[in-house]
């Protein structure tokens, strides 16, 4: 049941929700259907170059590397061993070539500071609209004072543009906590006496929480849809500037063929070592790989669950969500519902576009790498369940690609543990259990096989690995504005170093968790659905110790056994052992607010939005402190 709460009645004349205006979203069949306008209006003229340069650039790469690694390893024959090493090694490789392929373009475009698509623009006048859109938070168990805050600064920032007219903001609540809904009451009632009549706000929490947020949405739509020509979605620690928000709006109503644009919001507030590394990897490392998936992209982009103006109708025509067949976890309530809502949009001949280079756009990021993990478990899931998916008729064949991005993202993490361990048994079953003499170590054994080869295609994959980074960091440093704004060249230098220690410190914790999600998820086992933190990251030595532990204990074990073999095999296994061995100390120190209080005032991981924060960053912080003061 879709249950507006009945307002007091001081404000009996002033209903929470406004007079509704029903519009129907069918359910879709993923059995049946076809892809509709294989080339759309807004759809790039370059756009087969583009696709070809990026997926014939990954085969290029790919099949060399793979020729390579095929030749190390053919002198007596391809055992079994090696020809499971050699699968790996050409999917992961082809995994890591996609990414550099798709960030040249990225640094290309991000270097010459091309124009923005669709007609935006981050200057000039703000364009006039003709149209209603509605702003649609949706929110689930969240401090309602944090959230609010955020609402207020956006809406002012709207009304600040002198198109307030033109939009109205909904509260849409899954809250099941009954202490949280009475508060979030409060604050909404709080929040309108504030803001007067210049913006319509409303509130309503479902009864029924079926189908989670797309369910929440999809409710919305059904409800009160037919009363506005577009929606941006919001999520509870999103912040979007007004003057964004109606270039958006402006950008929907000159281009009829488009259901969607998704802006990079950009990563803030981080007050944690790890919420703080989260940020400075957006900032600098993000524009040029988003700027590169959108150059390839093309009208078939993808949708990221927030910070995107939908159009309602392609919404409510193409993205009702189905059931999925089958049992739990890849049956039943779609999750991961963003990408699939997109395909669908797109199945039905509306053009998707990414614009990341549209400012004004934020979020915020975990507070440890334990809340990144509980958020990646549930992501985990909803992703995989994409399998189930991607079989569906008529969709474009980029949808595809998306459906299969996400669902390798995952696959990841327990191939590169299996390509580990398998490249250890092979040089150990050459040299016996036991180690030989003791001189037993895997990068002689490899090294050995061909010298030249062997250091040839190592040096390829950590070029192609590490080029994302190393190009985000050069297109920064060619931003003399956005590189004196991250605290100049040697800090941000700094910053790069500190950032790939801590990110290849916490790989094995992540690897070990991931892979372990997976599995947990092929055996059915279900996520569940629970409120985010969004400040404080820090767990009690007790906590961390459940938590970490065993890993702990696992990488003394793996150290002694490696290094009882040979010392060889242990300094090969180190930075795995490392990251194993120091994951309390390393997740304790990145969670904690004092260190990266340190690095703030040392200016490392300084970011614009921090040195010098947009108005509605200040405004919302503004806000957010008179709520919680006494």
């Amino acid at each position: 049941m879709d249950a507006a709460t009945v307002a007091p009645a001081d404000l009996a004349d002033a209903p929470w929700v406004p007079p509704e205006a029903p519009l129907a979203m069918p359910v879709q069949d993923l059995h049946a259907g076809r892809l509709a306008n294989a080339r759309l209006p807004s759809t790039p003229a370059s756009i087969g170059l583009r696709r070809a340069f990026v997926f014939g650039g990954t085969a290029a790469l790919t099949a060399l590397a793979a020729y390579q690694m095929w030749w190390l390893m053919r002198g007596d024959g391809i055992e079994i061993l090696e020809g499971v090493l050699l699968v790996l090694f050409v999917l992961l490789f082809a995994w890591i070539a996609f990414s550099f392929m798709g960030a040249l373009p990225g640094f290309a475009r991000v270097v010459a500071r091309r124009p923005l698509r669709l007609g935006l623009a981050n200057e000039g006048p703000l364009p006039e609209l003709a149209t209603r859109t509605a702003l649609l938070v949706p929110v689930y168990n969240e401090d309602p004072r944090r959230t609010l805050a955020g609402v207020q600064a956006i809406l002012e920032s709207v009304a600040a543009t002198g198109r307030a007219a033109h939009f109205d903001c909904f509260i849409l609540s899954d809250t099941r906590r009954p202490e949280i809904a009475a508060e979030e009451e409060r604050a909404f009632l709080d929040l309108r006496r504030r803001l007067g009549a210049g913006i319509g706000l409303y509130y309503r929490r479902r009864e029924d929480n079926s189908e989670r947020k797309a369910g929440n949405i999809a409710g919305w739509v059904r409800r009160f849809g037919g009363g506005f020509a577009h929606m941006l979605i919001l999520d509870a620690d999103s912040l979007m500037s007004g003057a964004t928000i109606v270039r958006l709006a402006a950008a929907m109503e000159r281009h009829a063929d488009v259901a969607l644009i998704q802006t990079l919001p950009l990563v803030v507030n981080g007050a944690t070592v790890f919420a703080r590394m989260q940020q400075f990897s957006g900032r600098v490392y993000g524009p040029v790989v988003a700027h590169g998936v959108a150059w390839w992209h093309g009208a078939e982009s993808n949708y990221w669950g927030h910070n995107a103006m939908i159009r309602t109708r392609a919404f409510a025509g193409f993205a009702g969500l189905p059931e999925l067949r089958g049992r739990e976890p890849f049956g039943g309530t779609v999750l991961s519902h963003d990408f699939v809502e997109a395909a669908l949009m797109r199945r039905g001949g509306w053009a998707l576009h990414m614009e990341p280079g549209l400012g004004g756009s934020y979020e915020e990021g975990p507070p440890s790498l334990t809340d990144m993990l509980v958020r990646d478990r549930r992501w985990c899931q909803g992703n995989l369940q994409h399998s189930v998916v991607l079989p569906a008729r008529g969709l474009h064949w980029v949808s595809r690609v998306h459906l299969l991005i996400g669902i390798g993202h995952y696959f990841t993490a327990p191939m590169w543990a299996m390509l580990m361990l398998v490249g250890l048994s092979i040089p150990l079953e050459a040299a016996g259990i036991g180690g030989g003499d003791g001189g037993y170590s895997p990068l002689a054994y490899w090294r050995d096989a061909d010298p030249e080869r062997f250091l040839w295609v190592f040096a390829l994959t950590m070029a192609l690995l590490f080029a994302p980074k190393l190009l985000g960091f050069v297109a920064t440093l060619r931003d003399r504005a956005t590189r004196r704004a991250c605290g100049g060249t040697a800090r941000l230098a700094a910053g790069l170093l500190l950032e790939t220690v801590l990110a290849a410190l916490m790989a094995p914790v992540t690897m070990y968790l991931q892979s372990r999600g997976v599995a947990e998820v092929l055996s059915g086992k279900d996520s569940g659905w629970d409120a985010q933190r969004r400040d404080d990251g820090t767990l009690p030595l007790s906590a961390l110790v459940a938590r970490y532990g065993g890993l702990t204990l696992f990488g003394v074990g793996a150290g002694v056994a490696a290094y009882l073999v040979s010392p060889g095999l242990a300094a090969w296994m180190s930075p795995v052992i490392a990251g194993l061995v120091l994951s309390i100390p390393v997740v304790a120190l990145t969670s904690a607010k004092a260190p990266g209080d340190w690095l703030r005032r040392a200016g490392i991981f300084a970011t614009p939005e921090e040195t010098g924060p947009p108005e509605i960053l200040l405004r919302a912080h503004e806000i957010r402190v008179q709520a919680e003061s006494p």
